[in-house]
């Protein structure tokens, strides 16, 4: 099913009102046909009913076999992307004497491996084109390393590096590459809720809003691009 919109592919597309399902929304309504991954099949399912020209690809993107195949699958069946949004994340969590090394390697292949692929197989099309862009959404983890949080902050800045990596050496041939720093909790159910329960509006990152802030660089003159754009609700203290 090849179609006439811009193809839009986004990994992490998660529940409703998350970054991920808000992005697609966004860039759906802004003329992109929309590629959309994730791991739960039912709720891609219920978010390519609700959001028109939207498909969903279920996929585990730390299986590198089935996230080529997947890749492959999307360019035969929609199109080439001309904007890739890598928003999946993983991100394990405890003291470093008792986390599994293991886990280590699992945050590196969602958070850094599967950007690789993502370049590498997209990159050969928008270099032909003279035109695309690559943007990953990423936080203040990528900047610093905190107490409990060493392995997803390690897999993190790597993540950031070879975005920048990839922005230095594409950037001169019309290939767009940004890096978005996150510093806030996302406003969504599961967070709210689970989390942050007594919190203020303003404490919050509206997804709608970060949404919105990736189609405006997406969207960026050549002659002023971003590579870091940090967001953050004018409440956050920094």
């Amino acid at each position: 099913m090849m179609n006439k919109r811009p193809i839009c592919l986004i990994t992490g597309v998660g529940p409703e009102y998350g970054t991920g399902a808000e992005t697609a929304k966004c860039f759906s309504k802004e003329g992109y046909f929309v590629a959309m991954i994730a791991r739960s099949k039912s709720n891609l399912l219920t978010l390519e009913k609700k959001y028109p020209f939207t498909k969903a690809f279920p996929c585990d993107v730390s299986d590198t076999g089935e996230f080529l195949k997947t890749i492959k699958q999307i360019q035969k069946e929609v199109g080439h992307p001309e904007v890739v949004i890598h928003n999946a994340p993983m991100a394990s969590r405890g003291n470093i004497l008792t986390l599994d090394p293991n886990d280590l390697e699992r945050n590196f292949k969602v958070n850094v491996t599967a950007l690789l692929h993502l370049a590498q197989q997209t990159l050969p099309q928008m270099q032909e084109w003279g035109r695309g862009a690559i943007m990953v959404t990423g936080n203040t983890a990528a900047t610093r390393g905190k107490s409990g949080w060493g392995f997803f902050a390690s897999t993190k800045a790597g993540q950031r590096i070879l975005a920048e990596s990839i922005a230095r050496e594409f950037g001169p041939k019309g290939i767009h590459v940004s890096y978005f720093v996150i510093d806030a909790a996302i406003d969504n159910p599961r967070t709210r809720a689970n989390l942050y329960p007594d919190k203020p509006d303003e404490f919050f990152a509206n997804p709608r809003a970060i949404a919105k802030e990736i189609l405006h660089t997406v969207k960026q003159d050549k002659s002023a691009w971003s590579f870091n754009v940090e967001l953050r609700p004018f409440g956050e203290v920094w």
